[in-house]
């Protein structure tokens, strides 16, 4: 049975949720299943395509990389955070895909409401999921996918993805090695436990 999620439910004031993993670990779809919810949705990368269509450039998943770079370097590490902050209303729920740096974190927790969750999914799980999606820009083979994940787990400098670090600092983890229907109930559980706690 799914729990269903009551009308008058309040997350507080507003409820500010975040998504960090490796890529096709399955935030986006968790973004959507909040987004089903009645959330605002975006994400950090929203802010690098616009950029790159700006520039006349192509979104391959090297070029969202080395944009996000760029802006960065422009802007500062938390740039892209503080760029949806803008646009988030104050009493808004909100989900936002693709958390890639500490210093993104650092942008959203000035919201006190705001919770890091991070993806877990094992590689050869993702690589599948990943095929299976077909998304533009996605690696096109199983060398090209493991190299592309491995450029994205430690930044250089500051202007660079940094993953593992960001994954350290999430305050919740979700397992998503299995199936679809289990990982919504994992979602399930997981907001009726934050629905309660913000009601004590």
């Amino acid at each position: 049975m799914h729990y269903e999620i009551e009308p008058n439910t309040r997350f507080g004031e507003q409820m500010l949720v975040g998504l960090t993993g490796l890529n096709a670990s399955g935030k986006t779809t968790i973004v959507e299943w909040f987004s089903d919810l009645g959330f605002g949705a975006s994400s950090c990368s929203n802010s690098i395509r616009i950029w790159l269509t700006e520039q006349g450039l192509e979104e391959t998943r090297d070029n969202l990389r080395q944009g996000g770079r760029t802006l960065r370097e422009q802007g500062g590490a938390g740039v892209l955070a503080e760029m949806l902050l803008a646009q988030i209303g104050d009493d808004e729920n909100f989900a936002i895909d693709s958390i890639r740096t500490p210093a993104e974190v650092n942008a959203l927790r000035v919201r006190q409401d705001f919770i890091l969750l991070e993806v877990r999914a094992e590689r050869d799980a993702r690589w599948h999921r990943l095929v299976s999606r077909n998304r533009i820009g996605d690696a096109e083979n199983y060398e090209q996918f493991v190299a592309q994940e491995q450029a994205e787990l430690t930044a250089a400098d500051s202007s660079g993805q940094a993953l593992t670090a960001t994954a350290e600092i999430a305050d919740l983890i979700i397992d998503n090695n299995g199936t679809l229907d289990e990982l919504y109930h994992s979602l399930e559980q997981l907001i009726e436990l934050l629905a309660k706690k913000n009601h004590t």
